[in-house]
């Protein structure tokens, strides 16, 4: 048996049972990183508050992906690439800004290049935006109080991100065309 088993609705943990059922309306199916999260009803429930507050933030669905998938990109979690992949082309996000945040370089898109470099910005000086990193992201449009919703994007993407790294979940097969592999360091 895997050190972290895929759970269904049926074998989940009871407290875990709602959020697997939640994301199979929302969804259609249960995402393969929410049914290894399900071992963990810590883990999955707060992983849900977090996401579904994300989903209810003044960031439009194109924004919110936008990050999620530049999280992904930046903490080099595979599954989530994918998936992100897939659901920024959904929301309209163009293909050529995705492949663009794909390949660790930021959108042609001027609001979404400054999404992007916010959340690679985070990520890789650990939570501490300098003034100059602020001011460009004011400067794209934005307001400081989006900064905290891009936080939040931050913390709900890292949860995914670190639970594929630890988990290794295996992509559905709908995914599979958005297939990425982090380059070796």
């Amino acid at each position: 048996m895997s050190t972290y088993p895929a759970y269904t609705i049926e074998s989940a943990p009871a407290q875990s049972r709602p959020v697997l059922q939640q994301l199979q309306q929302a969804f259609g199916l249960i995402p393969n990183i929410a049914a290894k999260m399900a071992g963990s009803p810590v883990l999955i429930n707060g992983f849900i508050g977090l996401f579904e507050r994300v989903h209810a933030s003044s960031l439009t669905e194109p924004q919110i992906q936008t990050l999620l998938l530049t999280n992904a990109v930046t903490n080099a979690s595979e599954w989530p690439v994918a998936f992100h992949t897939a659901l920024a082309l959904q929301a309209g996000v163009r293909r050529a800004d995705v492949d663009a945040i794909r390949h660790g370089v930021l959108p042609d898109d001027a609001e979404l290049a400054a999404l992007s470099a916010s959340a690679r910005t985070l990520i890789e000086k650990r939570g501490r935006l300098d003034e100059s990193d602020q001011r460009r992201f004011l400067e794209a449009g934005f307001n400081a109080e989006q900064i905290l919703e891009v936080i939040a994007v931050v913390a709900a993407s890292t949860i995914t991100n670190f639970t594929s790294s630890v988990t290794r979940p295996a992509l559905e097969a709908q995914f599979e065309e958005f297939a990425w592999h982090a380059s070796a360091p």
